[in-house]
């Protein structure tokens, strides 16, 4: 999320009443997570564990809760709680605004598109020529679709991400300031739930095509012309490269990626990255001949077993 305007690093700290290290007049330019953050963003890190890949990461101003050696070239946002003033910053960059009727007067409407009774397009909407939103759908504030859309009855575009962190008293909500960017000529079926990202943008490829009652999670990028059937679940960060296809009810674990061409066969479950042309099944997903000769070869467990007793 790039800000309207570049801050500076007292700025930054005087929104968030935290000491800094670094020049005062240090750029800042926008805030991110760790796997799209580029120059001039902030990126938070409250965990030990993380410090180093933080600090080295193309962020240039690290929010932390911990002094440490500053990289060269970058500067430091001393926290108590990085999670906390991040959303801080979220709250201050992108409020929320109240909807004052069901299309905002700040969305923008392309030539030729139709959109039915009873939806809701929010606050700075951005649509496209020639698209069709069917009656039902909700599109949040500031979400993005080009040409020749459609999108079926009950879709919801930009609902919040699934990000929490426990606490001893419950779970804290990571607030989402991103947006959902659906490119051309996507079709997307009744009652699928695509959620905005954090910081950054969920983006459907040009030309994609997803099922009924598909879930996308946040900061999640589909490629071109990627087939996604029904009942399957994208959970967040997640990379799927173009004319891949997802069958029925496969479910996809985050931050990974799926690359060029890659099939997965109905109910598989995607724990780690696959490779790119081939065909995937089961849970783990892997490849499908490989799936399929360990299968058979488990149906002669009991014929083997006969034996063994004869």
């Amino acid at each position: 999320m790039k800000f309207p305007q570049k801050h500076t690093l007292e700025q930054i700290a005087t929104i968030l009443n935290v000491d800094y290290v670094g020049d005062a007049d240090f750029p800042v330019l926008g805030m991110n997570e760790i796997h799209v953050v580029e120059p001039g963003d902030i990126v938070f890190v409250d965990h030990p564990k993380y410090y180093d890949k933080a600090l080295a990461s193309a962020a240039t101003v690290v929010l932390i809760n911990k002094r440490v050696d500053c990289p060269e070239g970058k500067a430091l946002l001393i926290s108590e709680d990085p999670f906390t003033d991040f959303n801080k910053l979220t709250q201050f960059f992108k409020p929320f605004q109240k909807a004052t009727s069901s299309i905002a007067a700040s969305a923008t409407i392309g030539e030729g598109t139709h959109i039915q009774p009873n939806c809701f397009i929010g606050n700075n909407v951005r649509i496209g020529k020639n698209c069709l939103i069917h009656a039902n759908v909700s599109i949040y504030d500031n979400a993005v679709i080009g040409d020749g859309v459609t999108i079926h009855s009950g879709v919801v575009l930009g609902a919040d991400a699934f990000y929490y962190k426990k606490r001893e008293t419950g779970f804290d909500k990571l607030l989402s300031g991103g947006r959902v960017v659906i490119k051309d000529h996507v079709d997307i079926g009744a009652l699928c739930t695509i959620d905005k990202g954090v910081s950054g943008d969920t983006i459907i490829g040009e030309g994609s095509k997803l099922d009924n009652q598909v879930h996308v999670g946040h900061d999640t990028l589909i490629g071109k012309r990627v087939l996604v059937a029904s009942q399957v679940g994208i959970a967040g960060c997640v990379i799927i490269e173009d004319e891949a296809v997802l069958w029925g009810q496969v479910g996809v674990a985050s931050g990974i990626t799926i690359k060029e061409k890659a099939v997965l066969l109905a109910q598989s479950g995607v724990s780690k990255s696959l490779e790119g042309g081939r065909s995937y099944f089961g849970t783990p997903a892997e490849d499908t001949r490989k799936k399929y000769r360990e299968l058979a070869a488990i149906r002669q467990i009991p014929y083997i077993l006969d034996q063994i007793k004869k």
